[in-house]
């Protein structure tokens, strides 16, 4: 069996070695990086932020008034009081079906003002499902869309309507000041 010129099976063997010590290297200091993301990520102080904030919503031309399914888009103005403190401006597409109380939305809004004395903006994300009147509705921060002091802003909204009162509790984390 022919080696090949300047290779013996001790040559083969160190090369090998060697590419399994460096790709064991690799892994641990993979490994080592993906632990400290993750205990830096679960080290993240969540705060909660509490308030109320008033809505107008008016609606733009529908994509389509097909039966059965209706799609269709509204404008959203907010004014958020409380923890935060600031205008938000959003667009809300909705379907709306032939089932009683069965419907979905998504919603995209461009926050600005403060949060907890914190100025900047950012993007949040609403996706509601309603199936036959049981609700679902999830409220989260667009990653990396915080800007100025909001910066690297993660969270999720929750909107509580009471007495016909719009109230927010937004858990959220931002990086330290």
């Amino acid at each position: 069996m022919s080696r090949g010129p300047g290779r013996s099976r001790g040559s083969r063997s160190v090369v090998g070695t060697l590419i399994l010590v460096l790709t064991t290297a690799t892994l641990v200091v993979h490994a080592q990086a993906t632990q400290s993301t993750t205990e830096s990520k679960r080290k993240a102080p969540m705060t909660r932020a509490t308030g109320t904030f008033d809505v107008k919503m008016a609606p733009l031309p529908a994509y389509d008034t097909t039966e059965g399914s209706t799609l269709g888009r509204m404008s959203v103005d907010k004014q958020y009081h409380g923890d935060l403190e600031g205008t938000a401006k959003g667009e809300m597409l909705s379907a709306m079906t032939s089932v009683k109380d069965s419907a979905v939305y998504v919603a995209v809004e461009r926050f600005t003002g403060t949060l907890s004395g914190r100025q900047g903006s950012f993007v949040l994300h609403h996706t509601g499902v309603m199936d036959r009147g049981a609700q679902k509705l999830t409220v989260t921060v667009v990653p990396d869309s915080g800007t100025e002091q909001l910066t690297g802003l993660t969270g999720t909204l929750n909107i509580i309507i009471k007495d016909g009162k719009h109230l927010y509790e937004f858990d959220y984390s931002l990086p330290s000041k």
